[in-house]
């Protein structure tokens, strides 16, 4: 009887030591394949919004304003010739314009100016009518230009204060005034009319329009 238990239990111990190999085995195996793995993919959300395109560059909203004038590269290189157009507006960009017209109508008193004064001594060694009338249309053209540069500074005020009208008036009154100076040198003929005004009344009109064009722009897009 004894016998007997003894070799049942010799056989029960044979039949569970291959199930427990079995295992042993089979741990470390499922244990190394969840641990050699991929990490599941995660797909990106779906209908998420795109991200807005960039702002366009200064350089790119002179050019694009310019554009829209009667002459685009005069109005590219003097607002680029201003430092603050880098980071202006296109109300800032209309106060540079004027500003640059400003500027050419100072340098046209200052050169009518000259002309008149250089006049002093050739009228002082030999006197004539002629050259003492073409001396006062000069200081005329001198005080015409510098109405024309107060005009500007006044298109300047009316553009920081919005009034986009009234600086429309200053900045044509201002394109007007030079031309006071050529006309009364052709109708009076004491001489020919400086070239060097020609040249100031032609870059102050282009400028003006540009500014014009400028402020039609802005009032437009208020």
């Amino acid at each position: 009887m004894a016998t007997t238990s003894y070799k049942a239990m010799v056989l029960l111990l044979l039949a569970l030591l291959p199930l427990t190999t079995l295992a042993s085995r089979a741990g470390p195996s499922s244990h190394r394949s969840s641990s050699h793995g991929k990490p599941p993919k995660h797909s990106p959300p779906r209908g998420s919004p795109s991200p807005p395109p960039p702002a366009p560059t200064t350089a790119a909203l002179v050019r694009a304003t310019c554009n829209s004038t009667t002459y685009p590269d005069l109005c590219v290189s003097a607002l680029s010739a201003d430092p603050s157009s880098a980071t202006a507006d296109m109300r800032g960009l209309s106060a540079i314009a004027v500003t640059a017209a400003a500027a050419n109508a100072s340098g046209g008193a200052a050169t009518a100016a000259a002309l008149a004064n250089s006049m002093t001594n050739a009228t002082a060694a030999a006197p004539s009518s002629a050259a003492a009338a073409v001396q006062a249309l000069l200081r005329t053209c001198a005080a015409k230009y510098g109405e024309a540069r107060d005009a500007l500074s006044a298109a300047r005020g009316s553009i920081a204060a919005q009034d986009y009208d009234s600086a429309s008036v200053h900045v044509s009154a201002a394109a007007e005034y030079p031309q006071v100076c050529r006309v009364l040198f052709q109708r009076q003929r004491p001489g020919a009319y400086p070239a060097e005004l020609a040249a100031r009344e032609v870059a102050l009109r282009q400028l003006c329009t540009v500014s014009l064009d400028i402020i039609t722009l802005l009032s437009n897009s208020s």
